[in-house]
């Protein structure tokens, strides 16, 4: 292996606009999507027949048809067929843990050029039989006469004919993400007016970026969709304060307003090495400077589901000497706003820092003004496999247009975990 770790540039990133799930994109299939968007970037870029070193895609709500997504999706894009592809699944963190491993590939000289990126869709569910009936079909399958056949159904129920769907649970407790961050709220004390307050600036953050053309060049039009529609320009403190409870209706602080939608959509972005950039005359934007995942003890433990970046981001300081106010910019992934409440009140507590991180002392505030300065999930949407990609390409091209500096990644996922990264300018 070559020992001589090069620099990863983040080239430039694509992606479709987000949409509320069984809406515009109702009849597209994460390989559609993808697609569209890989076949973008290799036009955008000039890569039609080249062979790339990897891609790398992941999807949540994955078909098991699709069980070599990525190679499909290479097929019809225009790259050279003899350019490689996998899949990646790590929740919500999928497009980050992409990124990072084709940003691996490169540091280790193992390839030179690769693309990261990912893909989640709601309104095509890989809805299944139950397990019961779809074993009865697999014993007639496998029968070898009429009467085995007919033994296969034998005290068949019209019941087992009822759809399997995708369960919006965390198996190991019964309770969904939003029932989860409600819990995390309580704990912390997150005001509702604070995640409505949060969730008024991501909205407006997200349509002055649209605004003054920061997107033009990010979001490629799909399926007659030029702009995020979940996107609310014209929405006020006053009309999220008048939402009811999503997930507690009598105590709780989480509506649909200061929380993610279900969200269709896909995204990507372009790495190369330093010097490969160069050799193909290829715009540095930014470049990757570390990665780092955690996961926290969400079911026997205190911690809430939602908690693990509060101890990733920690621990990439550490390794780094850095503190967490080095940064000029701040992507924190609002899967809910009391989520990035919650995150940073942990990091201005010197008890959770001390007792949960292993840190001497709080690791203190960010400015707040440098968060999500270009709109977050709750305003642009939340497509599960696709939010780390667009986290990606929005702050590197952001450090680029400020003159550079250093930006901080944080998405939380399903399971307790949580991927974080750094990310790096000259301007």
């Amino acid at each position: 292996m070559n020992t001589s770790r090069e620099k990863v540039a983040v080239i430039g990133g694509l992606r479709i606009p987000f949409v509320k799930s069984f809406t515009s994109y109702s009849e597209a299939s994460n390989q559609d999507m993808l697609t569209h968007v890989l076949s973008q970037m290799v036009q955008r870029y000039g890569l039609t027949g080249e062979r790339l070193g990897d891609v790398a895609f992941g999807s949540v709500m994955m078909h098991s048809s699709d069980w070599n997504l990525t190679r499909e999706v290479v097929l019809g894009s225009g790259l050279s067929p003899n350019t490689p592809g996998f899949n990646v699944q790590r929740a919500c963190g999928t497009s980050l843990d992409t990124t990072n491993l084709i940003a691996l590939k490169i540091a280790a000289g193992q390839i030179a050029i690769g693309i990261a990126g990912g893909s989640d869709t709601n309104s095509d569910l890989p809805v299944v039989l139950r397990k019961s009936f779809a074993r009865r079909i697999v014993q007639a399958g496998r029968a070898r006469s009429v009467g085995e056949k007919l033994k296969a159904f034998s005290g068949f129920s019209p019941k087992e004919l009822s759809p399997s769907l995708p369960a919006v649970v965390e198996p190991r407790t019964g309770l969904s993400m939003g029932h989860h961050t409600e819990q995390m709220a309580k704990t912390w004390g997150i005001t509702r007016e604070a995640q409505d307050e949060l969730s008024f600036l991501s909205h407006q953050n997200g349509a002055k970026a649209y605004d003054a053309g920061f997107y033009d060049d990010l979001v490629v039009e799909f399926a007659g969709v030029k702009k995020d529609l979940l996107l609310r320009a014209d929405t006020s403190i006053e009309k999220l304060a008048k939402l009811k409870p999503a997930f507690d209706p009598k105590s709780g602080t989480l509506t649909a307003g200061n929380s993610t939608a279900l969200t269709d959509g896909a995204s990507a972005v372009l790495l190369a090495s330093e010097s490969e950039a160069k050799r193909r005359g290829l715009p540095v934007l930014a470049t990757i400077r570390d990665v780092e995942v955690n996961a926290v003890d969400f079911v026997t433990g205190k911690e809430g589901l939602l908690m693990a970046p509060a101890g990733a981001v920690a621990r990439m300081l550490r390794r780094n000497e850095l503190k967490l106010q080095d940064f000029d910019l701040y992507e924190i992934h609002e899967a809910f706003a009391a989520q990035v409440l919650c995150t940073l009140k942990a990091w201005e507590s010197d008890d959770y820092c001390r007792k949960e991180l292993g840190e001497p002392k709080a690791l203190g505030s960010i400015d707040r003004a440098k968060m999500n300065v270009k709109g977050g999930s709750v305003a642009l949407g939340h497509p599960f496999a696709a939010t780390g990609a667009r986290i990606v390409a929005t702050l590197a091209k952001a450090l680029k247009e400020r003159g550079g500096g250093r930006g901080l990644i944080s998405i939380c996922t399903a399971g307790g975990m949580g991927i974080t990264a750094i990310l790096e300018s000259e301007g």
